[in-house]
């Protein structure tokens, strides 16, 4: 595991660097070994009335998460007598080495989770099954969920995942910090141009209000929104060709480094040092995940709030991952066993207000919409950013590229080299994993 990745990382995200090497460990031979998941995919249904069925479901909700998920499985037995669900929870590093290893032994799990950015290369490696039939069943259309989750969980024009949630990046705030410096802390900054004005007011208080990470978690995070905001990308379409290098990609990252040079940011930010000053009292703002709501309302003291991000850029957007439902591959094709878990999958979902309340966004429409969840203030400030949240191309070995990502940001947040220099260096890189990866999985 990239060791640029915290504690809180593996438990959340599998993501970047730490993807690559997930994936890597897991020992992939390339599309010879492949199987092709649609030839036991099952039928779909809204309900189940086979034969009793036991069902392995894996996951890596190791953290605060896993009660509310095993609650949720819980209520879905007692509902639902002929469907045992039993939940066997890793910490994801392991998870997404044994998933594979298991399915190929063909003593894998009947369901899980993935995150989204996992979704493609599990399904080229025919790790995973298509879901089609169960979003056609159950009328599922991306006007359930939104757009950019929604697609995320396809691959070649077929559905591999049914999104469960996202969990993006927000702008965390001390309010004492704010009062302190004479800023309104029931109005935090929400354009490029209030937002440094807010620095150069907090600066002159001498506070550095945005400690800028050298580390994936979140500082390749905030160099990915930035570069969206400014209208980059960070692959083609396709996810053929590294696009980060490109002139957005360079105003991201120099945003970034211009906080640590301007003295808006303290030089060489250890790990998780962002949201620790945060708490603290020794900076202002923090652009992290919604997962950091969990970690706030602990400190009973803390006096903090969160808000989208600020557009910076010329136009809205915000990094995000998701958890992601997966039917994986059997030995053996047992139809009541692939129903009965569409049915759990589709349940679930329809009750993800309870995983709201673990930390998420849930990814249905309807359940972001409730009153129930506007009651879950912070969780519903972070989803109104839900319809301009920003994922990786749907191609597998994705991640292995964003490693080069990672090092690109902390070269350059850490003044080693200058934004451009940094990102042409590692697009070079990202381009040779891309050609490997289409050699691997098959163009």
């Amino acid at each position: 595991m990239n060791n640029h990745l915290s504690r809180r990382g593996l438990l959340g995200l599998g993501l970047g660097a730490g993807s690559a090497a997930l994936l890597a460990a897991c020992g992939d031979s390339g599309p010879s070994d492949k199987v092709t998941g649609g030839q036991n995919a099952g039928p779909a249904a809204a309900s189940y009335s086979g034969p009793n069925v036991t069902l392995a479901f894996w996951n890596g909700f190791t953290g605060g998460d896993g009660p509310f998920m095993k609650k949720l499985v819980d209520q879905f037995n007692t509902e639902h007598p002929n469907i045992k669900v039993t939940m066997n929870v890793y910490q994801w590093a392991d998870y997404y080495q044994k998933v594979p290893a298991a399915v190929a032994t063909g003593n894998g799990p009947d369901l899980g989770i993935m995150h989204v950015d996992h979704v493609a290369t599990n399904a080229a490696r025919g790790v995973i099954l298509p879901l089609d039939d169960l979003a056609k069943t159950l009328n599922l259309t991306e006007g359930d969920f939104s757009p950019p989750v929604w697609n995320a969980g396809t691959y070649r024009d077929t559905r591999y995942a049914i999104p469960l949630d996202v969990h993006p990046l927000g702008l965390f705030y001390n309010k004492t910090v704010l009062e302190k410096a004479g800023l309104d802390p029931a109005k935090p900054p929400a354009t490029a141009d209030e937002y440094m004005a807010a620095l150069d007011q907090l600066k002159g208080k001498g506070v550095a209000g945005h400690w800028a990470t050298p580390f994936p978690f979140t500082g390749q995070m905030q160099f990915s929104t930035l570069l969206w905001q400014n209208g980059g990308k960070l692959f083609d379409e396709q996810g053929t060709a590294p696009l980060f290098a490109e002139q957005p990609g360079v105003q991201a990252l120099t945003w970034l480094t211009d906080l640590v040079k301007n003295g808006y940011s303290p030089k060489n930010v250890a790990q998780d040092a962002d949201v620790v000053a945060l708490r603290n009292g020794k900076n202002a703002f923090n652009w992290n995940g919604i997962w950091t709501i969990n970690t706030l309302r602990e400190d009973k003291a803390l006096q903090w709030g969160v808000a989208p991000l600020p557009q910076i850029g010329t136009q809205k957007a915000a990094w995000a991952g998701s958890h992601q439902f997966v039917q994986f591959k059997q030995k053996a094709k047992d139809d009541n066993k692939l129903t009965a878990g569409k049915v759990f999958i589709n349940w679930i979902s329809q009750h993800s207000i309870e995983w709201a309340k673990a930390g998420q966004v849930p990814a249905r429409k309807d359940i972001r919409d409730s009153a129930e969840f506007t009651a879950l203030t912070e969780q519903a400030a972070i989803g109104t950013q839900i319809d301009y949240l920003q994922f990786l191309p749907a191609t597998p070995g994705i991640a292995d590229a964003m490693a080069t990502v990672d090092t690109a940001v902390n070269e350059a947040i850490l003044l080693r080299k200058e934004p451009a220099k940094a990102l042409a260096d590692a697009a070079g890189k990202a381009g040779q994993i891309l050609e490997g990866n289409r050699k691997k999985y098959g163009a």
